[in-house]
């Protein structure tokens, strides 16, 4: 995210780094009018949607990492909740409608500032049509699915959590971040 170079309540020059009365982090403050900057992570939902032993996987078609396979997820917007914008982001990346069975993982990534929060999700329309992000769109049996061609550490973690519970039968919520590099079960 780009850093303002000027304030966006008063449009003044003087931005400085400072420590607000009563918080615990340093926030860009305008000096002329006490404007609080806060520079917060962003959000990312997305869904695991399996049809017949298969899971959707969508290959990016622009940066970064075009060409490598991940779940149909994206940025949340403003005025949406996370199931609207996990449920916009999959239509949009692969051209599939789906419905939403249940939260899966809250996944932190600290050092991008970005949450990730996927649902497990039913198909309901399959159109075959996907919007300029994705270069091709797919569902694979576990055994294909292209394990080093997904960049994102996190979504190779949590797919592969998803595939070993779905032949167990059994789902559960999970958290974790890329610090431990481990998921947590959520009580």
């Amino acid at each position: 995210m780009r850093t303002p170079r000027f304030c966006p309540q008063c449009g003044g020059p003087d931005l400085q780094i400072t420590r607000p009365a009563g918080d615990t982090h340093d926030r860009l403050t305008c000096q002329a009018c006490g404007y609080i900057h806060y520079d917060n992570p962003k959000v990312i939902t997305g869904c695991i949607i399996e049809q017949q032993g298969k899971y959707l996987l969508c290959q990016r078609a622009i940066p970064p990492q075009a060409g490598s396979w991940v779940l149909p997820a994206g940025f949340m917007e403003n005025g949406e909740t996370t199931e609207e914008a996990a449920l916009r982001e999959v239509w949009e990346e692969s051209g599939v409608r789906a419905e939403i069975l249940s939260p899966y993982s809250i996944f932190s990534v600290p050092m991008i500032n970005e949450v990730y929060i996927i649902f497990r999700a039913l198909a309901l329309d399959i159109t075959d049509e996907y919007g300029p992000e994705t270069a091709a769109c797919r569902f694979f049996a576990p055994e294909d699915i292209p394990w080093e061609q997904i960049y994102y550490p996190a979504i190779r973690q949590i797919l592969a959590r998803y595939i070993s519970e779905r032949q167990a039968g059994i789902y559960g919520i999970y958290v974790g971040n890329d610090a431990t590099g481990k998921i947590h079960f959520l009580t």
